[in-house]
């Protein structure tokens, strides 16, 4: 790559790269609201690679909000199985029947209206903007603050990343800016080893890779998650996926969870997924997933 500072824009410089460079997800080749909605909760949390079969399966069984909305939410967490955190199933069920309830069955496209309905954040919220409506705001994850603050040469507080993320956008590139900064992080500008030299845009960065990451300590850009082996988060995902089979008896919890010895706590996990309504005790005191509609159901 050639060491002369280009004589074109930061912004045409990445948005030309990101033209040679864009990854093929199937969730960029649609622009349909609910189906850019689908796949951004799944990407919470969750590796691309176990989100594409899932999202495409999914989609198959609920091509619409209003076919989530009619299911069961049992039926939305079976088909979540393999991705973790299965709240935002019940989020995203919950999210449809409000999308069909209030705005026609196709997510709403304003900000305060997304930002309403459930499991849906201020990420999740700018990325169906972006990517299904094609407006002009900055969409910022772990990732993109990474990029931003290396950009800036110092960590930013979380309004400060926003206001850089809405700023940087070039007029009418909503699209393709926020999808060549999500492959510029992923593809160069890692985590540990950014590759700076083959970097499109790195006349226009403060940092390239000299001194402390500005990046350490940066709104968004936290360290590692908390272990998972032995965790309750490990206990909740193995009594869930026990409750895609069936139903569980009440002597069976404990060892659903994986915890035979420490029933205490296996029933504190059941007491919580029935508060959040991924789990409801049936007439035979089973633990079952959710058949029956809430009260906020479309039928």
């Amino acid at each position: 790559m050639s060491h002369a500072r280009p004589a074109e824009s930061r912004e045409a410089a990445l948005l030309a790269w990101g033209e040679r460079n864009r990854r093929d997800l199937p969730w960029r080749r649609t622009r349909d609201p609910w189906a850019v909605l689908v796949s951004e909760v799944m990407l919470q949390q969750t590796q691309i690679s176990r989100v594409v079969p899932r999202y495409r399966t999914f989609l198959e069984e609920f091509p619409t909000a209003a076919a989530c909305a009619a299911a069961p939410p049992a039926a939305v967490i079976r088909a979540w199985d393999g991705l973790g955190y299965n709240r935002r199933a019940v989020s995203l069920h919950r999210c449809a029947q409000l999308v069909v309830a209030g705005h026609g069955g196709r997510p709403p496209d304003g900000l305060a209206a997304l930002l309403a309905l459930p499991g849906v954040g201020p990420y999740t919220a700018r990325a169906v903007l972006a990517f299904a409506y094609e407006h002009d705001v900055g969409v910022v994850d772990t990732n993109v603050g990474r990029v931003l603050a290396r950009w800036q040469g110092r960590p930013l507080t979380a309004a400060e990343a926003q206001a850089a993320a809405d700023a940087a956008v070039p007029p009418g590139g909503g699209w393709a800016w926020n999808q060549a900064l999500f492959d510029l992080a992923a593809e160069v500008c890692t985590r540990r080893a950014p590759r700076c030299e083959q970097c499109p845009v790195r006349w226009w960065c403060r940092w390239r890779g000299r001194g402390a990451d500005p990046a350490d300590g940066s709104a968004g850009v936290s360290g590692g998650q908390s272990r998972f082996a032995g965790s309750d988060r490990q206990g909740r995902g193995r009594l869930v996926a026990a409750l895609r089979m069936g139903p569980v008896a009440g002597a069976e919890v404990a060892a659903a969870c994986g915890w035979p010895d420490d029933p205490t706590r296996a029933e504190r996990i059941l007491g919580e997924l029935v508060a959040e309504g991924m789990v409801e005790i049936d007439r035979e005191g089973r633990a079952r997933l959710p058949e029956a509609e809430s009260a906020h159901g479309s039928r």
